[in-house]
């Protein structure tokens, strides 16, 4: 008798750990990219990048990913998930140890693109096992736990990225993570059976589809990310690989549609509840990327925050979307007008985005707060309302296929959107600067009296006229840099604001997801 009891306590305990090891799992890439999306500017700085650059670098990141997800139910059937993630982890650790001794952008991008590759397997994966290793009754227990994980990572990322870079520099973002993965991978090999997921008989692979699968996701992702220059400097090269991109994954989709074992199981997946839902998704990730990417710059650039104090102003809003994730999933099923909660999440997130566009240059810490609030209520009442309503759309059998091609657009949006961001940030300042240049005339009483109260001042500390009418342009200059970021990123954040009230009413109109 005791022998059972103590079985089941084993039992019981094995399957707390289980959860907690797929939240830590998944939540390890969150923590991971969003460190390293916060530190974006210091990360680029320490090596010498540019914005445009940046680019590059989520795009290969991306494109690992997407190879990785793609490839997923293959590998995993061939391997059994314990080898799979194993591999994977390998694959990540390997490129987050690139990444951190990365000096110039070639090392960089390589490095992301193996990472990518490895961190491409952890969410589709340990989703997709929570209903492989689960029964019925603890599915709901191991979901919440697993949503409270990566909306827990989120509150700590930025505020510890934020640390990191300021105590021990911008390596550090990637050298934090190796620890967790050594326990992961220890958690991995101990608690997952064997040959879990592995198929019985012999997987049928082809070289095919998958190399026409990278083609078609590199033409998309280099444009994506060379649109903005490009279009003036080389338009038909430009509409060569899109149009190259869209041929190619026009020709994988048929593929794709005609084989018997795909990469992608596009068949299965034609229900219009779950297409609506894709395209749902697609709008998040592309708002929640591009505001993700913008308010660092914002904050500590454009409105002169310290970066710690800015780390905190960002995980404090992701602390409320903790809050929120924890009232939503005790109280949801009580709500049985989830199209109100995703029109209420982007209202949310375009009420946020313009308070931030009129927050004033010399405004306190404090006049944040309000905006803070209310833009952690959208990644909850937004994402959650679509992921339970997509994927019922689906037959359970393909959960797992719907999920796969659900991620694969999670990393195409990303991507995508951290590069419009950092694109648009970059082109935004210079048209500010230019403007904010062509009004320091001699007829601006204003700008002639502030250089020549500067130069005086200069003058004072003992600078000759020259050298202080020298150092008084320089000030002026940084003056104008600083005002044409912050206009810059308050433009931006009108825009996203736009963007977000456009979300509210395409969730209006759809008639899938109610």
């Amino acid at each position: 008798m005791k022998a059972a009891r103590w079985q089941h306590f084993l039992h019981r305990e094995k399957q707390l750990l289980l959860m907690w090891l797929l939240g830590a799992l998944a939540g390890m890439e969150f923590l991971e990219n969003g460190m390293f999306v916060f530190a974006s500017s210091h990360i680029l700085g320490g090596i010498g990048i540019a914005p445009r650059e940046f680019a590059q670098v989520q795009a290969a990141y991306a494109i690992g990913s997407m190879l990785m997800i793609a490839m997923q139910q293959w590998l995993s059937r061939h391997f059994g998930y314990r080898h799979y993630l194993l591999a994977a982890l390998l694959l990540y650790v390997l490129g987050d140890l690139a990444s951190a001794n990365a000096s110039n952008l070639a090392e960089l991008t390589t490095a992301r693109l193996v990472q990518g590759l490895g961190g491409g397997a952890f969410f589709i994966s340990t989703r997709v096992l929570i209903p492989m290793l689960f029964s019925p009754t603890l599915r709901p227990k191991a979901t919440r736990v697993y949503m409270l994980s990566i909306f827990g990572v989120g509150a700590l990322g930025p505020v510890l990225s934020a640390w990191l870079v300021e105590n021990w520099g911008w390596r550090w973002v990637f050298w934090v993570v190796l620890p967790l993965a050594v326990v992961i991978a220890a958690g991995v090999r101990w608690l997952l059976p064997r040959h879990l997921g592995r198929s019985s008989t012999p997987v049928k692979f082809s070289v095919a589809p998958v190399l026409l699968f990278v083609l078609a996701i590199g033409c998309v992702q280099w444009s994506f990310s060379e649109a903005k220059y490009e279009l003036f400097d080389s338009p038909e090269r430009l509409a060569l690989v899109i149009l190259t991109g869209v041929l190619l994954l026009g020709l994988f989709g048929i593929h794709q549609w005609k084989h018997d074992e795909p990469l992608l199981h596009l068949r299965d997946l034609t229900h219009p509840g779950f297409l609506v839902g894709i395209a749902l998704y697609a709008l998040y990730y592309f708002i929640v990327n591009f505001s993700n990417y913008l308010f660092p710059q914002f904050a500590e650039q454009g409105l002169s925050i310290p970066l710690i104090t800015t780390g905190w102003l960002n995980s404090f809003s992701a602390l409320i979307s903790l809050v929120v994730a924890i009232g939503y999933i005790k109280y949801a099923a009580k709500v049985t007008n989830k199209r109100a909660l995703m029109m209420s999440g982007c209202v949310a997130m375009a009420g946020a985005s313009f308070w931030l566009s009129m927050v004033p240059p010399d405004a306190p810490i404090t006049a944040l707060y309000g905006a803070l609030v209310i833009k952690g209520f959208f990644g909850v009442l937004m994402v959650l309302p679509v992921a339970a309503l997509t994927f019922r759309a689906l037959e359970a059998k393909h959960f797992a296929k719907g999920y796969q091609s659900k991620n694969i657009m999670r990393q195409m949006m990303a991507s995508f959107a951290s590069a419009v961001a950092a694109v648009a940030l970059q082109d935004s300042r210079f048209i500010q600067h230019s403007n904010l240049i062509e009004r320091l005339t001699p007829s601006n009483s204003t700008a002639v009296s502030w250089l020549a109260s500067t130069q005086a001042h200069f003058e004072q500390l003992g600078y000759s006229a020259a050298q202080a009418h020298t150092a008084a342009l320089a000030q002026l200059s940084a003056v104008v840099e600083h005002q044409a970021l912050l206009i810059a990123c308050q433009s931006l954040y009108q825009w996203l604001a736009a963007v977000a009230a456009i979300a509210a009413v395409v969730v209006m109109l759809q008639r899938h997801l109610r």
